[in-house]
């Protein structure tokens, strides 16, 4: 057990240090922005050698109008870590140990070797005020159907990510052999349960190979901060799973079988069973329950709010309003079918391809601008084919935009093949459901009008003409008259 050194004074401190260097992280939320930090909570990890500080601050920042809680797990070393360089937040001076280096901890070995004990149940977290005095808030939870001990050999961080930090480990089993995992440390906390940690877990527990295997989670209470003050929170602070090395997502499969003009029905058929296999299964171990009135309005209000959003993004959106309202109009008065459990941010490259498994899902996280109590609700399943179809067109569209020709009759033979693989496997073509179908469409359409607005000005084409199709497809389907749904 480390020796927490209480009486030390630290030039600067810690959350001054982490502020001058939080601001420019990607998983920062407030781009631009100088953060405000007040710390809620704090936990540590031992180093087995006693030499390297690992702890984790839960911290407030309050620059903006609503506070933000991150998660910033950090590593306090006598010397620097050459190997972590650009991952090094600062230095300080501590009035017993010297001088500090403090790094990023993703980035640092021992943290990332201690973690996965924890996650594993082989270690527990510790006090980071008190020597030799475990944190009973912070807990490793294993998950039931791994069931191997593994530990790790290398680590690193996975570059590219915004919203969390991963780090990809190669692992030791027991009988000699290597496993590849990967460490998912969620940078914003909100209270509740990761929908990643939830669904996952269970699909695996259920004995699903349309997902990761997952090792096991890290949970934590923490105070986070209301409009009426603090309140205990609880929720999950990381996640650890299968790595699946050497694969692709489904994006640049895709793509490339679009440029070369190949033929993608029978990939595209295959990851609609996919898809409605994992839909089935959430929907056994985790329940349905039947869409009231008053949700199926919900959701439709929330999409008429999204549009008028986009508008004022794109005001050329105008022109189709009233399309758009006929649209909804029928989807409001359809059948509902049930909610469930559901991905919720599902496109191509949140899909891999696996020689052995085939079509592997991953990051159940839900659509990451939504509040995590959203996340978390039953949904429609139509929203994640929507979301599916919707991605079959960027494909189409990007090879639009860059080499100028036209794509769709691929893009029309792989969403007929996606749907017929998914109307095969869950009993009902969603094709049937033609008003609540376009509706979930024009929605995702219209998110995509709104990113590209103020993102990629120059990709608003690719959004604007599906809303385009989308609308006039509808007008001229007479299925859609009272639709049959």
């Amino acid at each position: 057990m480390a020796e927490v050194i209480g009486t030390a004074t630290l030039r600067p401190g810690k959350l001054e240090l982490v502020s001058s260097w939080m601001g420019s992280q990607r998983w920062y939320a407030a781009n631009g922005r100088q953060p405000r930090l007040r710390l809620l909570a704090a936990w540590r990890l031992d180093d087995p050698q006693g030499e390297v500080g690992v702890e984790t601050l839960v911290v407030a920042d309050e620059a903006g109008a609503d506070p933000v809680v991150y998660q910033v797990p950090l590593t306090y070393r006598g010397e620097p870590l050459g190997s972590a360089d650009h991952a090094l937040v600062g230095t300080m001076e501590h009035s017993a140990l010297g001088h500090r280096w403090v790094y990023d901890a993703p980035h640092d070995p021992v943290y990332a070797a201690q973690l996965l004990e924890l996650v594993q149940g082989r270690v527990r977290a510790q006090s980071s005020s008190s020597s030799d005095t475990p944190e009973e808030s912070v807990a490793g939870v294993p998950q039931q159907s791994w069931g191997r001990e593994v530990r790790v050999r290398t680590a690193r961080v996975l570059s590219g990510e915004q919203s969390n930090t991963s780090v990809i480990l190669d692992c030791d089993l027991p009988d000699g052999h290597h496993v590849p995992l990967i460490v998912k440390v969620f940078r914003m906390l909100s209270p509740g349960a990761n929908p990643d940690v939830v669904l996952q877990g269970a699909l695996v527990d259920a004995g699903s190979s349309r997902v990761p295997a997952v090792v096991g989670a890290v949970t934590g209470h923490w105070p986070h901060p209301g409009a009426d003050g603090d309140h205990p929170a609880s929720g999950h602070l990381a996640l650890a799973q299968e790595f699946l090395p050497g694969v692709e997502d489904a994006w640049r499969v895709a793509l490339r079988a679009a440029e070369a003009g190949t033929d993608f029905v029978a990939p595209a058929r295959a990851l609609g069973d996919a898809t409605a296999e994992v839909h089935r299964t959430l929907a056994e171990v985790l329940g349905t329950e039947p869409t009231s009135p008053q949700q199926a309005g919900a959701i439709v209000a929330g999409m008429r709010d999204r549009f008028d959003a986009a508008v004022a993004e794109a005001p050329e959106l105008e022109e189709v309003r009233g399309s758009v309202d006929a649209v909804l109009r029928v989807a409001a008065a359809a059948p509902w079918p049930p909610l469930q459990r559901i991905h919720g941010d599902y496109h191509l490259g949140q899909v891999l391809h696996s020689p052995d498994r085939g079509w592997v899902l991953l990051d159940f996280e839900g659509e990451p601008l939504r509040p995590l109590a959203e996340r978390s609700l039953p949904d429609q399943c139509l929203r994640d084919v929507a979301g599916m179809l919707r991605s079959f067109d960027y494909v189409g569209g990007t090879l639009e935009q860059v080499h100028g020709r036209s794509a769709r009759s691929w893009v029309r033979a792989a969403q007929d093949a996606f749907l017929d693989g998914y109307a095969a496997r869950a009993g009902e073509d969603p094709r049937a459901r033609t008003a609540l179908l376009a509706a979930f469409e024009l929605d995702k359409a219209v998110y995509e009008v709104v990113y590209e607005a103020r993102n990629r000005p120059g990709w608003l084409p690719i959004p604007l003409g599906a809303v385009r199709r989308l609308t006039t497809h509808f007008a001229q389907d007479p299925t859609t008259q009272g639709d049959p749904s």
